[in-house]
C-alpha cells in the first residue's frame, strides 16, 4: 500500500522533507485560546502522538529522547537542586524527569496552555504522571509575565517550550532571557531546547546570538530525536556561573540512570561534543 491509500500524519520541514506516521484514531482535539491541541494513536512503534497546531511534538515511543536531555544535562551539573521551574512542558514529562533527582523540594510549571495539561493528564498518562505530585505547583499563564518579577528564586530553570512562533514567540527574546537569570539562584543554570540545528539553521543562530548577549557562559548540547526535524535536536546550556562539565552530581548518578533509557554519564559528557557545522553556526 502506497503512502497516498493510507491515513497519515505528514510533518514537512520548510527545506522540502519530513516525517510521515500512520494515524489511528483521533483521541482529542480541540481549539484552545492559543492552538490547535490534538492527540491521535498511532499505528506503529510511536503510541500516541500530541500536536500543537499540527507540529510534532511528543510521542509516546520517544519521548525520553527529548526529556532525559533537557532535564538531567542540567540537573546533574548542580551540587544540590532543589527549587526548578519549567516554563512550557504542558505534557508533563520534563517534570517527570525533575522529579527523579531526590534533591528537588519544589518544580513550578508554568504552562500558558490549560488545555494542553488536561489533555495530556487523560490521554497520555505515562508522560504527565507526576503533574499531580505535592511537589508540583502548576501554574496556567503566561510565563513572560511570571517571570518578570522573580529574583534569586531557581536553582534550575528549563524553558521546554514550543517553536519560536504563536504562544512560543516571546520566549525567545532578550528581555525574556534576562528575567530568566535574574530568577537563578547563584550557580543556577538555565537550558532552553534551541530547536534543531540542520532543519531550522536560521533560528538557532538568531537564539544564540540573543543569549549570547546575557549569559556569559552559554554552551551548546545534542542529541537525536528520531520524530523532530531533522532528527538531531540542541539546547542550550547557560549560567552566569556554571561551565559545562565543571561538576557531576556521582551521589545521583546510580538512581538516576537507572531509570533512563538514554541518559548516562558517558552520554552526558559526549552531548557538548559538536559538529563543524554546528561550531559555526553558533560561534558566528
Amino acid at each position: 500500500m502506497t503512502l497516498t491509500q493510507e491515513k497519515f500524519y505528514k510533518e514537512i520541514t520548510p527545506n522540502g522533507y519530513g516525517i510521515a506516521i500512520k494515524r489511528g484514531e483521533t483521541l482529542f482535539s480541540d481549539n484552545s485560546e492559543f492552538q490547535k491541541v490534538e492527540i491521535f494513536e498511532t499505528d506503529s512503534t510511536l503510541g500516541r502522538v500530541l500536536t500543537l497546531d499540527d507540529l510534532m511534538m511528543t510521542t509516546e515511543g520517544d519521548e525520553w529522547h527529548y526529556h532525559e536531555m533537557i532535564a538531567h544535562i542540567p540537573m546533574m551539573q548542580h551540587p544540590c537542586p532543589k527549587s526548578v521551574l519549567v516554563i512550557g512542558g504542558g505534557d508533563g514529562g520534563t517534570i517527570r524527569e525533575v522529579l527523579k533527582h531526590n534533591t528537588v523540594e519544589k518544580v513550578v510549571l508554568c504552562e500558558i496552555d490549560g488545555m494542553v495539561i488536561d489533555a495530556c493528564k487523560k490521554y497520555l498518562p505515562t508522560i504527565a504522571c507526576e503533574l499531580d505530585n505535592p511537589k508540583v505547583e502548576v501554574l496556567v499563564q503566561d510565563a513572560i509575565e511570571y517571570i518578570k518579577d522573580k529574583e534569586d528564586m531557581f536553582d534550575i530553570v528549563l524553558i521546554d517550550s514550543t517553536d519560536p512562533m504563536g504562544p512560543g514567540e516571546g520566549l525567545f527574546t532578550d528581555e525574556f532571557y534576562s528575567n530568566v537569570k535574574r530568577s537563578l539562584k547563584k550557580g543556577g543554570i538555565m537550558v532552553a531546547q534551541s530547536e534543531s540545528p540542520f532543519a531550522q539553521a536560521e533560528s538557532v543562530q538568531k537564539m544564540y546570538v540573543q543569549l549570547k548577549k546575557v549569559f556569559p557562559i552559554c554552551a551548546t548540547y545534542t542529541s537525536n530525536i528520531p520524530t523532530y526535524p531533522g532528527g538531531y535536536w540542541a539546547w542550550a546550556f547557560c549560567s552566569e556561573d556554571v561551565k559545562p562539565l565543571s561538576y557531576y552530581a556521582q551521589d545521583r548518578e546510580q538512581s538516576i540512570v537507572e531509570t533512563c533509557k538514554i541518559y548516562n554519564r558517558e552520554y552526558h559528557n559526549a552531548r557538548f561534543a559538536l559538529p563543524n557545522y554546528l561550531k559555526k553556526l553558533i560561534n558566528g
